[in-house]
């Protein structure tokens, strides 16, 4: 099929690629001349497995091309935007601002025949009005929420775990159009559900607003931890054996973070106080506060370690994007702490493996070096960001190389007992050491 993406960021990118990867012609389009240009040449504009050999592998095959004009869709017969979502500034809501530029500037270029996706996060009822304005254009509207988890993007969109259609009522076209487009994904058993256009937009949402409070929820209890003497890595294992509530997303920790669970759960509850039920996902605000509770709460760790006061002594930060196998700082919890830190007077040294060069943009005033600057001679090491280089350095070697072997555990990623036994004063989150071994 020939299909046009609006949008080249994180989702359009990875979603041009993908399709152009099982066979169809596509045209990306996005304003950002510079992030053209880079895609055209097969770089990507941000770190995510897999996507660089996608790029090139499509450009060199001539299925794939980016465009900073938006008469290219022409002769495309599906219209996917991505565009981006973020909060709004001063307010819990989404910013539509680019998803109804990108309505606005397609329009002129539809045919009938035409099927309109809009795969960007929104607020239920976005979908709604703009079918109008599509429909006037002999085109069809729907709805195809993405479920890319950074890290996975590429296998999350060849093979995804479900497609979700939101269409109007009765509109077998687009339902046809769209199987045709995933028919890798659907002969590979990918399940296809079909609705109206708000389930397709709560779909997405309340799929990250469920993540987000299993997170916080196991966070909370590593509150509850902390002051009775409970190991909340234990007690995670042992309720996630309930087959009813599951291991997945139980690890406590700094707590979650990126481009997406943060602002979804806000905006969805923006939209739910707009809609009159404000009260339906009230517990939002508090999931949303347990999360950032967390990030204090490291801080107020590392200085409890270093004797009450973290000015004027080295610590290594390691990690700063908000997950493994990614380079997004947006509202990353490891970059809060490092920015949080040097903001009491510590002298931090922060690392990561993909994320300086976006957080040197956001952050300029801290210091950014390698893992071996971070930690030379450092007071106290905090692991925010569990890379796997970080879980597999080898203590006794680290020993050697610190200053003051204090060593805080923000995900509870590294062997507890390994580091005691290696002389580290090791600190985590929900967990009591003494002794030199964590407590059971």
């Amino acid at each position: 099929m020939k299909i046009s993406v609006i949008g080249c960021g994180y989702l359009g990118a990875v979603h041009a690629a993908s399709l152009a990867s099982v066979g169809h012609d596509v045209v990306g389009v996005d304003i950002d001349a510079a992030k053209v240009e880079a895609l055209s040449n097969g770089r990507s504009p941000i770190y995510e497995p897999e996507l660089p050999e996608l790029l090139r592998a499509g450009i060199e095959s001539g299925r794939l091309r980016f465009s900073t004009d938006m008469s290219d869709v022409r002769g495309a017969t599906v219209h996917f935007i991505a565009v981006g979502t973020p909060q709004r500034l001063g307010s819990s809501s989404a910013d539509l601002t680019y998803v109804d530029q990108a309505f606005a500037d397609l329009l002129p270029h539809l045919v009938d025949g035409d099927v309109v996706v809009g795969k960007s996060t929104v607020p239920v009822g976005t979908a709604q009005r703009h079918a109008g304005s599509v429909e006037a254009r002999g085109a069809r509207l729907a709805w195809n929420p993405e479920f890319l988890r950074e890290g996975f993007a590429v296998k999350d969109t060849i093979e995804p775990d479900r497609l979700v259609y939101g269409v109007a009522d009765g509109d077998t076209y687009s339902v046809e159009q769209l199987n045709e487009v995933y028919a890798t994904a659907i002969a590979s058993g990918s399940p296809v559900i079909v609705s109206d256009f708000a389930t397709a937009e709560l779909v997405k949402v309340a799929a990250n607003a469920f993540l987000a409070t299993k997170i916080s929820f196991i966070n909370a209890m590593a509150e509850i931890a902390e002051v009775t003497g409970a190991d909340v890595t234990k007690l995670a294992d042992a309720i996630g054996h309930d087959k009813r509530i599951g291991r997945k997303f139980l690890n406590a920790g700094v707590g979650f973070g990126g481009g997406c669970l943060p602002k979804d759960i806000r905006a969805f509850t923006a939209r739910a106080e707009e809609l009159g039920r404000g009260e339906s996902v009230a517990f939002l605000k508090e999931v949303d506060a347990i999360n950032l509770r967390r990030r204090e709460r490291v801080v107020e760790l590392v200085t409890e370690e270093l004797g009450g006061s973290v000015f004027q002594k080295k610590v290594a930060v390691l990690g700063l994007a908000f997950k493994p196998d990614s380079d997004d700082v947006r509202d990353s919890p490891a970059l809060d702490v490092a920015v949080r830190l040097n903001g009491l007077g510590a002298k931090v040294v922060a690392t990561d493996p993909e994320a300086m060069p976006n957080s040197r943009r956001l952050h300029p005033q801290l210091v950014y070096g390698t893992t071996e600057e971070a930690l030379a001679d450092a007071d106290a090491v905090v692991v925010v960001t569990e890379w796997p280089e970080y879980k597999e350095l080898n203590p006794a070697k680290v020993h050697r190389m610190v200053r003051t072997p204090i060593v805080v555990d923000a995900r509870n990623c590294l062997d507890a007992d390994v580091w005691a036994e290696s002389g580290w004063e090791y600190a985590g989150l929900g967990r009591q050491v003494r002794n030199g071994r964590v407590t059971t």
